[in-house]
């Protein structure tokens, strides 16, 4: 087995482009809001009130992330692994600044584009978001499993902050979107600091298993998807496509 963490993936990584090419993003980047074709189930119409499920669905994991990256600090038994995941866990919180934390610029700029904040924090999660925010609790009790949901989690970030942006661009006309610009600033150095974390050496057997938890977060994360490319408009889920299962 290959001692290099990305050409492990590159041959392992169904999940990794299962993720990345999910239709739920497609879906976004074609709609038009109030593009309503009834005889087509499969291209509902893109409205404010779909995207709101999505920022309430997506406010959960963002929230919980940074107790994600706080436990896995503490398992990590290294020294250096510590401190490359200790970078991502400043900025997450805004870098001393409170007001520059993730899920508070997330709220101010949904509240700014038109969401009230009781939709975007308020809403209970389904059962896949339930399921995904579960994985992060138990990958972040032991070492290997914490690193793959890390590495797992910022090598596809910014595809999935983008789509959602895109969301709200779509069904708002907001043009500024202060959270996506934070991400678009800080997650190459997220990636940076997750390569380091997961390039210091590792036997065979603990590399295999970083791999192995990346794709259970990314299987997480597809299921997450499907739940809301499912919910556009508010239509059933027949119709709609979903990506493939992966097996593990």
């Amino acid at each position: 087995m290959s001692s290099n963490i990305s050409e492990v993936v590159a041959q392992r990584g169904q999940g990794k482009i299962a993720l990345l090419s999910h239709p739920f993003f497609r879906r976004i980047r074609e709609a038009s809001p109030g593009d309503v074709n009834a005889s087509d189930a499969a291209k509902p119409a893109l409205t404010r009130a779909d995207t709101a499920v999505f920022l309430g669905q997506w406010w959960h994991p963002l929230h919980y992330f940074p107790v994600f990256l706080s436990k896995t600090i503490a398992v990590l038994p290294r020294q250096e692994t510590k401190t490359a995941v200790s970078k991502i866990l400043y900025q997450e919180l805004g870098e001393g600044d409170p007001l520059r934390a993730h899920e508070r610029v997330y709220v101010d700029t949904m509240r700014a584009a038109g969401f009230a904040e009781d939709l975007v924090t308020g809403a209970p999660p389904f059962p896949e978001t339930r399921q995904l925010i579960e994985g992060y609790a138990q990958a972040a009790e032991q070492p290997m499993s914490a690193l793959g949901f890390l590495y797992g989690t910022e090598v596809a970030d910014l595809t999935m902050v983008s789509g959602i942006g895109e969301a709200v661009r779509r069904t708002t006309g907001a043009v500024e979107l202060p959270w996506v610009d934070i991400h678009v600033m800080q997650e190459p150095e997220h990636v940076v600091r997750a390569n380091e974390a997961v390039t210091v050496p590792f036997a065979p057997d603990q590399l295999d298993e970083i791999v192995k938890s990346a794709e259970v977060m990314w299987k997480l994360w597809v299921g997450f998807f499907n739940r809301l490319h499912a919910e556009l408009a508010h239509r059933p889920a027949r119709g709609l496509q979903t990506a493939p299962s992966i097996a593990l």
